[in-house]
């Protein structure tokens, strides 16, 4: 990659993380939910997770990019860690699914892009974790790489994304607050018709039931009937009528970390949770739409080594009726994040013309408040 591009992607994810602030639902006095939220309200509150953005704005026609999520900063292929991937409608691309399913296990970086991308990054993390100290003799990796079809704004069948922007993404994972709205996998995508984006939350549980955090990314690309809080925002903008007319089609990735010692088993359970959040926001999984769940937890505990002496494996992990909490903390960090990237999303003009606006946030909070919904 040459110079000058690796600065522009760099200012592009600077600037999102200084407006960051002044583009969230709770700054606004909104809470969703009864839990509370970590201290960044995001998906890096679970210790370890990491989370990177590479973001490709050219002219007037590419409006994509790729965003990285790494559930701890160590060589994941040799610490493998608990995995589950609920689908909720399987109208996507998601690579590395089968094995995950089988082995409930994942070794690489989560990775976030567009739908004719997905092959690009794939072979990205593949190159990435064969080239790590220590997988010299890997002969076989497993990526997961997520998708949704930014193709409205973006020139998709150009297919602009490189090994490089998947490279730079996983660079970029860092801890610390979350760039969100028009950046990386989020730069072209639409969200009930507005613009939406990469959005995330967290929620961490009481110490008495376990004092837990779990942490929620989504890439936000799906339509339905958008409420908020409760409010019914599309039929109050008088827009109940245009899921009609606009496709309600599209995808949502929602990565669910947390540092609960789970085994594949419930975080698959926690990962059905997800799409309950979604739910509540309006989503209806339509048709043509690809929600899909990546759930992992990045206890200690729990990470399954490559390669042992010792045929068997024992680790501690939390009964099923410890749960309920968690399933909770899921729901609420996930609509959360859905809205979270509406608030941030910004009005944009791509391929061909197309523009989608922002979500008329001045409007929205004037309903949120008259529904006494913001404090």
């Amino acid at each position: 990659m040459n110079k000058r591009h690796h600065s522009f992607c760099i200012l592009l994810f600077i600037v999102p993380l200084f407006l960051l602030s002044q583009n969230r639902l709770r700054d606004h006095g909104v809470e969703i939910g009864v839990l509370k939220p970590g201290a960044l309200n995001a998906i890096t509150d679970v210790p370890g997770a990491q989370v990177g953005h590479s973001t490709l704005i050219k002219g007037d026609n590419v409006r994509t990019g790729v965003t990285a999520i790494l559930p701890h900063p160590g060589n994941i292929f040799q610490e493998k860690v608990p995995a589950a991937i609920y689908v909720g409608n399987g109208f996507g691309k998601l690579a590395g699914y089968t094995q995950v399913r089988e082995l409930g296990n994942l070794e690489t970086p989560i990775i976030l892009t567009n739908t004719l991308s997905v092959p690009t990054a794939v072979n990205a993390v593949i190159g990435y974790t064969l080239n790590q100290p220590g997988n010299e003799n890997v002969r076989s990796v497993n990526a997961v790489v997520g998708e949704t079809n930014d193709g409205y704004l973006n020139d998709i069948r150009g297919r602009h994304i490189k090994e490089e922007h998947v490279l730079e993404a996983i660079e970029n994972a860092k801890s610390g607050p979350v760039a969100e709205g028009n950046v990386g996998a989020g730069t072209g995508t639409v969200c009930f018709g507005f613009k939406g984006g990469m959005g995330t939350s967290s929620r961490v549980l009481p110490k008495k039931l376990g004092g837990y955090t779990v942490g929620v990314m989504v890439q936000t690309n799906f339509g339905g009937v958008l409420q908020i809080a409760g409010v019914e925002v599309d039929k109050k903008l008088d827009r109940y009528s245009e899921v009609l007319k606009y496709s309600a089609d599209g995808s949502c990735m929602m990565v669910v970390l947390t540092d609960a010692p789970l085994d594949s088993r419930n975080l698959e359970r926690l990962a059905k949770r997800a799409m309950l959040g979604l739910s509540r926001t309006g989503g209806i999984a339509s048709n043509g739409s690809g929600d899909y769940v990546i759930a992992v937890s990045t206890a200690k505990a729990c990470r399954i080594p490559y390669q042992s002496e010792n045929p068997t494996q024992t680790m501690t992990t939390l009964r099923n009726n410890a749960m309920t909490p968690l399933f909770l903390a899921t729901i609420e960090a996930t609509e959360e994040a859905i809205l979270n990237s509406l608030f941030a999303g910004e009005t944009m003009i791509g391929r061909d013309g197309h523009k989608i606006e922002a979500l008329p946030k001045q409007q929205v909070l004037k309903m949120l408040k008259e529904a006494e919904k913001m404090d």
